[in-house]
């Protein structure tokens, strides 16, 4: 019986265990408080909780970022306990994956930023969709699944790195962001050059399939992580009360770094489509070809059967049956109507070549 007791009690605690695996029980994954002139200092959801009392109300240049798993249940219900975010945030997390965007909500600002899941191995069709609300004194992030662009912010700070507002810290995640996606551009380009590279050498051993995959992933990425240009634009002409010309500043700078990187993507699908164009030229070039051979076996070899087709029939009166030198005749007749077949043949396509 103690043995069962046991086993029941431990189930428990293996079920809490799972439940707040990669964040504490509240849900929070990290988080850090930053003040004028100084780093993050890391913070649990406790003194996160003990932080927001004591600065209710209150404006100032502190402010804390909290970072929430999804994937824990407690989460939702801490941000509903201990701040007040707006309903749409919540509803924003509850729509699922989304293009990326920065829209307004009352004196907030939510943003549905996505990113590629943080693997060793990674896919580049496997993205994460972080959900932020950022305001003068707070910023709140939730995911799923864990991102790069936010492991990249978490090393950052935890490396010194002086952030001085919520906007600043905004900023950096979607500079982070672009350098990601920098990186597989630039491991694509390095694919493209060769294959290039091998297409200009006449070694044409790449399928279009190939080209075709990493098109559809550039496209994708390009859908998924590009921002909404009309919401940016709204949001820098009519920012919330909070900001200040440095904070509008530095948005419109990592907007405008993350818009190069597309542009890059963009060129580069360009140069994916070209690709294509040119493997499909250079395969219907070679089929054309092997056409053209099959034609001229056909009419090279056509006297030939049709003399054996009429010197075959089981009639008299067949030419040179009682000739000594009946087969060398036939196969001298063969060979000058065959000659003539293919010197016309030839010539017809090299006048088809050659003519304007």
């Amino acid at each position: 019986m103690s043995a069962i007791a046991d086993e029941g009690a431990a189930k428990p605690a293996l079920l809490r265990a799972d439940l707040s695996y990669g964040s504490d029980s509240a849900g929070l994954i990290c988080g850090y408080a930053f003040g004028p002139g100084a780093s993050g200092q890391p913070i649990d959801s406790a003194a996160a909780a003990k932080w927001l009392v004591a600065h209710q109300g209150e404006s100032g240049p502190e402010f804390v970022w909290l970072h929430f798993s999804l994937t824990n249940v407690n989460s939702e219900k801490w941000l509903v306990d201990h701040l007040s975010l707006p309903a749409h945030y919540f509803e924003t997390m509850r729509e699922g994956p989304a293009s990326t965007r920065i829209e307004q909500d009352d004196d907030c600002l939510i943003a549905v930023i996505n990113d590629l899941i943080y693997e060793f191995s990674y896919d580049a069709t496997q993205t994460a969709t972080l959900w932020m609300c950022v305001s003068d004194r707070v910023v709140v992030s939730a995911r799923l699944h864990p991102l790069r662009s936010v492991d990249r912010l978490q090393m950052s700070i935890k490396g010194g790195a002086l952030i001085a507002s919520p906007v600043a810290l905004l900023a950096q995640l979607l500079r982070g962001q672009a350098d990601v996606l920098q990186q597989i551009a630039r491991n694509a380009t390095a694919e493209v050059d060769l294959i290039e590279d091998k297409l200009l050498a006449g070694q044409v051993d790449t399928k279009r399939s190939t080209l075709g995959s990493l098109r559809r992933v550039f496209v994708r990425l390009r859908r998924l992580l590009a921002p909404e240009p009309g919401a940016l634009f709204r949001l820098l002409n009519r920012p919330p009360s909070w900001f200040d010309e440095e904070d509008a500043q530095e948005l419109r700078a990592a907007t405008e770094e993350f818009s190069a990187v597309l542009s890059d993507l963009a060129a580069l699908q360009e140069r994916i489509k070209l690709l294509q164009e040119e493997i499909a030229a250079h395969t219907t070039e070679q089929t054309n070809r092997s056409l053209f051979l099959l034609t001229m076996v056909t009419v090279m070899a056509l006297p030939i059967n049709i003399i054996a087709g009429l010197l075959g029939m089981n009639v008299g009166g067949i030419p040179f049956a009682e000739s000594a030198y009946g087969f060398w005749l036939i196969a001298g007749i063969v060979a000058a109507f065959t000659s003539f077949a293919g010197w016309y043949a030839f010539s017809r396509r090299r006048d088809t070549r050659f003519s304007p």
